[in-house]
Parts: structure tokens; C-alpha cells; sequence
């Protein structure tokens, strides 16, 4: 007897990998704004796919390898190319090196979230998501371009390097957090839902000042985090150490 699939979840997740294949073709065509919410927007889709999967009690194995397969499109290959048509190719072969670097990262991090499902990863990421580097990248395609309007002139150091960072973070032993830490069916403080709205209306005001500063804000607060449980740990041994003597 032949198993079906479930359609809405798989459907949300081929609108994502729609999403990141607009996302490289406007940035192939010079359209640089239009891509970097392309890969925005496969964001909304990629969250979308799981919490119906799980809502709806529809997750398999086949929509796990999908929504992998769609993430390397939207928030490996579309970035990667992104990075590259707006400011790396100055760089010759170590832009595209870099932006190469992005892409393999991405899938490493893919593969190794896949095989540790269930276990490290049940709870924090290990690694920064690659949604959440994707959107690093895009966001700030976004704020470059609302602060300048034209992109960037010659070799810009920053960007290359950020590029590199990011890849390396995926790849990284350091925890991220995640929405699917946060449990929806427990009731939450009246005051989490203020900050919601305050956020979203944030948003709205300027998207990409607002949402450039929250994935920068993400993606430091890992670091910094990490660095906080990395001394924390390291004065609890030493601590013993002292005990034991």
C-alpha cells in the first residue's frame, strides 16, 4: 500500500524554496532589495512548516528532507549568491570563495541538525540556524540599501568578513536558541504579549532598520552567551579544583 504525504506542511515548505528561488534570480538581475525579502519571506514559510507539522501532528521523515532540501535553496544558495551579485565579486576569487564557504556551511549545518535530531538537538541549536544567518545577511542587504540606496563601491571588507562569520558560526559548537524552545499551549505572562506587539508594530514602523537589528542583536547575544556558560563553567571547575585540594 503507497503512503501518501501531507500536503500543507509540504506546500508551505515549497513556497519557501519558491521564495529563495526568486531570491537568487532577482539578485542574478541586479535587484538586490527584491531578493534580500525574498529570503525574508522563505523565513515566514520555513516557521510556518513546522509549527503546522507539529500542530497538526504531520511530521514524517519525507517533510524533514524537504524542508533541509528548501533551506539550502533559501538560506544557503540565495544568500550566498546575494552576498555575492551585491558585493563580494570585487573580490575575485576569494568573494566567491567566501561566498562558497556561506553555501557549504549551510549544508553541514543542515546534515548535522538531521543526524542530531532528537538528541543535542532537542531542545537549543547547536550552531547558529541557517535561517537565522540567512537572515543576517539579508537584513543587512536591507539596512546597506535604506541607509545608501546603490550598493556597495570596490572591496568592502566588512561584508566579506561577515560572510566568513557567519559561516563559521554555523558550523560552530555555540548554543542558539530557537523558537521552538518556547512552548504556545502554556499560558505566558500578559507582559510578553505587549513586547509582541511592540515588536511587530516596530516593524511596520521601518522593517529594515528594525529587523537588521534584531538579527544583529541575535547573533551577538549567541556569542555572548556562549562566553557567559564558557567562564561559568570554567570557575565551577576551578572551584572543585580548589575543593579537592
Amino acid at each position: 500500500m503507497r503512503k501518501g504525504i501531507y500536503l500543507l506542511p509540504n506546500t508551505l515548505t515549497l513556497c519557501g524554496m519558491f521564495c529563495g528561488f526568486y531570491a537568487i534570480i532577482a539578485a542574478l538581475k541586479g535587484h538586490y532589495i527584491e531578493s534580500a525579502w525574498g529570503i525574508m519571506i522563505a523565513n515566514v514559510f520555513d516557521g510556518l512548516d513546522g509549527w503546522v507539522a507539529r500542530l497538526t501532528h504531520s511530521t514524517t521523515r519525507f517533510g524533514i528532507e524537504l524542508d533541509s532540501l528548501s533551506d539550502l535553496v533559501a538560506f544557503g544558495v540565495a544568500p550566498a549568491v546575494l552576498l555575492y551579485n551585491w558585493a563580494l565579486y570585487p573580490f575575485g576569487r576569494v568573494g566567491w570563495g567566501a561566498s562558497f564557504l556561506f553555501v557549504v556551511c549551510g549544508a553541514l549545518r543542515l546534515a548535522r541538525y538531521n543526524v542530531q535530531m532528537g538528541s543535542a538537538e532537542s531542545k537549543a541549536f547547536t550552531g547558529m540556524p541557517i535561517p537565522g544567518a540567512a537572515t543576517v545577511a539579508a537584513s543587512f542587504v536591507l539596512f546597506y540599501m535604506n541607509m545608501w540606496h546603490i550598493p556597495p563601491y570596490g572591496k568592502n571588507y566588512l561584508i566579506i568578513i561577515l560572510t566568513v562569520v557567519l559561516a563559521v558560526l554555523m558550523v560552530s559548537t555555540l548554543k542558539y536558541h530557537g523558537a521552538k524552545e518556547i512552548n504556545f499551549r502554556r499560558r505566558k505572562p500578559f507582559w510578553l504579549l505587549v513586547i509582541v506587539i511592540v515588536v511587530i508594530v516596530l516593524i511596520f514602523m521601518h522593517p529594515p532598520i528594525v529587523l537588521f537589528s534584531f538579527a544583529m542583536l541575535y547573533m551577538l547575544w549567541g556569542i555572548l552567551e556562549n562566553i557567559a556558560i564558557y567562564y561559568r563553567k570554567r570557575r565551577r571547575l576551578t572551584d572543585e579544583a580548589h575543593k579537592n585540594l
